[in-house]
């Protein structure tokens, strides 16, 4: 089996629980995620399956939308729900008009920095930065540039201090911080309660399957919500081979085309085979199912 499928990871799963769990349900020996999703995070992860877990290299560097719920009036250790409080400050209530609320998420679109969580898995001199966090040991955490896109109000629950909105984001946006960034504009603290991951460019969490389904079996449903190669880039122009050029072709032989350097969906006979790249008018393979 082969393919793409998107997965609406359930809380409490790591990427890698959910991968081995694949693995197991659909008995194939070669699996992998795009990009990691928190445990607590529920949503859209995408899964490459078999030869597909070559596809990762395009697939990592996608933009991500999410809806977020911010607790107010507490901070957490690792910016999140599962962490111990630490701090605990005081939410007035002015500050959660909405049109102050509004006022403040919009200063968030654009280009920007981020400084990481401590709590997170990026390494700083071949350390992951939790591992500093649990150790006590202190440790200067490089910014990061990131671009928020769009961040949209969806609710403010005064009686619980909580807001929810929606962002969409580049790739290696840490939504724990942006909570927490919007909580001190808000002049107080916060973590993030909830998180669910609707988007990752293309991929949506209606289109997502469950574990629970996949564990039913069900051939219909699986094929349904499987994503073959030639429909994820069925953007990409087209070349059709003959059967001399496909054969010099998937043995890494270089063909003289004159078109533009890029990507192409590739033929045979109108058969997919796969994806090659055209550079300085030759093409060679890239990836062949």
């Amino acid at each position: 089996m082969q393919g793409i499928l998107i997965i609406n990871k359930p809380q409490g799963f790591t990427s890698q629980d959910v991968v081995s769990k694949i693995k197991k349900i659909l008995n194939v020996k070669k699996a992998g995620h795009t990009g990691t999703l928190d445990p607590m995070a529920t949503g859209v992860l995408p899964i490459l399956i078999g030869n597909y877990t070559k596809l990762s290299k395009y697939l990592i560097e996608h933009d991500k939308t999410y809806i977020a719920k911010i607790k107010l009036g507490e901070k957490k250790n690792t910016g999140d729900s599962e962490g111990k409080i630490v701090k605990t400050v005081e939410v007035k209530e002015n500050n959660l008009s909405e049109e102050n609320v509004l006022n403040v998420l919009n200063q968030f679109l654009g280009e920007q920095e981020q400084i990481p969580p401590i709590y997170s898995a990026i390494k700083v001199n071949g350390k992951k930065l939790y591992e500093y966090a649990r150790s006590g040991e202190e440790v200067e955490i490089p910014k990061r540039r990131i671009k928020i896109y769009s961040i949209k109000l969806l609710n403010i629950d005064k009686e619980n201090l909580e807001i929810d909105f929606e962002v969409s984001c580049s790739k290696g946006t840490y939504i724990r911080v942006l909570c927490e960034n919007i909580a001190e504009k808000l002049e107080t603290v916060g973590f993030m309660k909830s998180l669910i991951r609707t988007k990752v460019d293309n991929f949506k969490l209606e289109d997502a399957i469950t574990l629970e389904e996949l564990e039913k079996e069900n051939t219909n449903l699986l094929e349904s919500k499987l994503i073959k190669m030639q429909d994820l880039f069925s953007n990409l122009p087209k070349i059709n081979l003959d059967e001399r050029k496909k054969e010099l072709f998937l043995n890494g032989t270089l063909l003289k085309f004159n078109l533009d350097d890029g990507l192409y969906n590739i033929y045979s006979e109108n058969i997919y085979i796969g994806i090659g790249i055209i550079k300085e008018k030759s093409l060679k393979r890239d990836i062949i199912l």
